[in-house]
């Protein structure tokens, strides 16, 4: 039987450029945070660009929009790290930081255990979670589909 781990991707709609002193405290925690996830339980790998982060990457027509993407051992992992570390208080800033969107900024999805994401892969499931809702095929926390149920 085919073992599965949890992909996410998010994004996030600046209110300002990077180096904008609106950003200072969020462009502030990325090492902290970054590492944190890095030495998380479950943890298996992050979207990074030369710099450590994936701030610089721009997948979307807008240049405002950022995104983020890790993959992890089980939900339980990602819960943990997202709302049970102090990446929960970057969570609770965000509107500090980012406008708020009309339609999710996040989806999850099973891949196969040794398998990475790419960014376009990310970009499908979100439309196809922002299109369909949930499903096996991108989902939120709100309803977990199990990998039993992703199809080869």
């Amino acid at each position: 039987m085919t073992q599965y781990h949890l992909a996410q991707i998010n994004i996030a709609r600046m209110k300002a450029p990077l180096e904008d002193p609106l950003m200072q405290e969020f462009v502030a925690g990325l090492e902290p945070i970054n590492a944190l996830a890095d030495a998380a339980p479950g943890f298996i790998w992050r979207l990074q660009d030369g710099s450590g982060d994936a701030t610089s990457l721009r997948p979307f027509p807008d240049d405002f929009l950022i995104v983020n993407m890790s993959v992890w051992d089980s939900v339980e992992s990602l819960r943990q790290f997202t709302y049970k570390t102090a990446h929960v208080e970057y969570v609770r800033q965000r509107k500090q930081w980012f406008e708020k969107l009309d339609q999710p900024i996040y989806a999850l999805w099973w891949l196969p255990a040794g398998q990475l994401p790419t960014v376009a892969e990310g970009k499908t499931r979100l439309e196809h979670l922002i299109e369909h809702s949930d499903s096996p095929a991108a989902f939120t926390f709100s309803k977990i589909f199990s990998p039993q149920l992703v199809t080869p």
